[in-house]
């Protein structure tokens, strides 16, 4: 196997990073003055969300545990490192874990998720949006649990999509509003940083397509086999290629990341952006305080992600946060108990007012909260429906930053061999013919 692999790493890292566990001086597990049992839970930052959860449902056990949380790091891969080191050197603090998607496999493989009670997944998933379950399961198993889901839509100011002679009611392609942009001289808001948008991005495009990056995502190092030099993946690169070559995505494109883009769109010359619900009450506060025109927000709508061809339906991105516990968890029956108060609709729909990330569960979209502060949310809802995972695989790591390193800089993206130098890189990364 290659020795790039994550899950072998890790696993040798048991024994190695044993000493290091044990320097962790965390209460997980443990009984305060009172007997009760600390669970801990490991978060990603957010807007204090997470912490009011573990507030509200220590105080619902009524004793049976307490939930105290502890701060992963901002950037996704970093979380991944950290939790991944953990759950390697046996650490039984792990109790709960927020997990991106991406890294669940890789996680699943080598043993360090506690397995999911069936009554537990059950009953956390009767009404789970089909784009976020598919995103918490590992093969045909469920080895976390959906807590909150996110997904990229379409933003459009609606005085250029006007212009454009555009029917936001309808499905429209990337064609379109690339045209839309260019012949009215504004800028595209799209993610053109070397960061692990750039793989959200080209997944989009490639599934959007019928297709996927990797034939079967299961398969072993030496078995795997990529998707990208295809007509899908040329299709994916012509998009990208276009807007770097004809500047469409602004200036500072090799920069742009989420935040950078939103601001971009909320200038004059923006017009359309594919990005995540957070931007609509960004947008609003900007308004409201003055650093953008307080009119702005009057013209801005939303749709489905563009599609690749016009016949096809969009798969739109898909991230979010589930729940985990780790295998060396002293206590998973009480985890997993915290869990299911963590992930009620009544929370995912609390969790999504007050922080802005999107329910998993569809339930939790009726909330009355819901549909007044986001007045979007029947298209996120339908998104998440049609939402498909990055590449599920214990490789994602070496997958994703391979698909980073040749997508960018956009200007530099070539439909005719961008696809096959990714494909041949991925393929000596795995083999361990060459590092990242």
């Amino acid at each position: 196997m290659s020795p790039q692999r994550g899950g072998v790493v890790l696993v040798k890292a048991r024994s190695a990073g044993a000493a290091a566990a044990a320097a962790v001086l965390l209460l997980a597990g443990c009984g305060g003055d009172d007997g009760v049992t600390t669970l801990t839970w490991y978060i990603n930052p957010d807007d204090g969300g997470q912490q009011a959860l573990a507030e509200k449902c220590t105080e619902e056990a009524d004793g049976a545990y307490r939930i105290q949380t502890s701060l992963l790091p901002m950037d996704a891969p970093a979380q991944r490192e950290q939790l991944a080191r953990r759950l390697a050197a046996g650490d039984s603090s792990l109790d709960i874990m927020s997990i991106d998607p991406p890294f669940i496999p890789e996680l699943a493989t080598p043993g360090f998720l506690a397995p999911v009670p069936e009554d537990v997944a059950e009953r956390t998933t009767e009404d789970t949006l089909d784009g976020a379950l598919a995103g918490a399961m590992w093969g045909d198993e469920l080895v976390t649990i959906p807590f909150w889901a996110n997904t990229q839509i379409l933003w459009y100011r609606e005085s250029v999509a006007e212009a454009a002679g555009l029917d936001m009611g309808e499905p429209v392609t990337w064609d379109e509003i690339m045209d839309a942009a260019a012949e009215q001289d504004k800028y595209l808001g799209v993610q053109g940083v070397r960061a692990e948008s750039m793989t959200v991005w080209v997944n989009a495009l490639v599934e959007s397509q019928e297709e996927s990056i990797l034939v079967d995502p299961s398969a072993s190092a030496e078995e795997l086999e990529t998707n990208l030099d295809s007509e899908s993946g040329a299709n994916a690169a012509s998009i990208i290629s276009r807007i770097g070559q004809e500047g469409l995505g602004g200036p500072g494109i090799a920069s742009m990341d989420e935040n950078q883009s939103m601001l971009l769109f909320q200038r004059d010359n923006g017009s359309f952006m594919v990005n995540w619900p957070f931007v609509w009450a960004a947008t609003n506060s900007a308004a409201e305080e003055g650093s953008i025109d307080a009119d702005v927000p009057d013209d801005i709508g939303w749709a489905l992600y563009p599609r690749v061809d016009a016949d096809t339906p969009a798969a739109h991105p898909l991230g979010g946060i589930n729940l985990g516990v780790g295998a060396d968890s002293e206590h998973p029956e009480l985890a997993y108990e915290a869990i299911e108060c963590i992930v009620t609709p009544e929370n995912q729909a609390e969790y999504f007012v007050t922080n802005g990330n999107p329910p998993s569960s569809e339930s939790a979209f009726d909330d009355p909260r819901v549909e007044e502060d986001f007045p979007m949310a029947d298209v996120i809802r339908e998104a998440l429906d049609s939402a498909a995972p990055r590449p599920q695989t214990p490789y994602y790591n070496e997958i994703s930053e391979s698909i980073q390193g040749r997508f960018t800089p956009l200007s530099g993206v070539d439909p005719d061999t961008t696809p096959a130098e990714t494909d041949s890189y991925i393929m000596e990364v795995l083999r361990g013919e060459r590092l990242l």
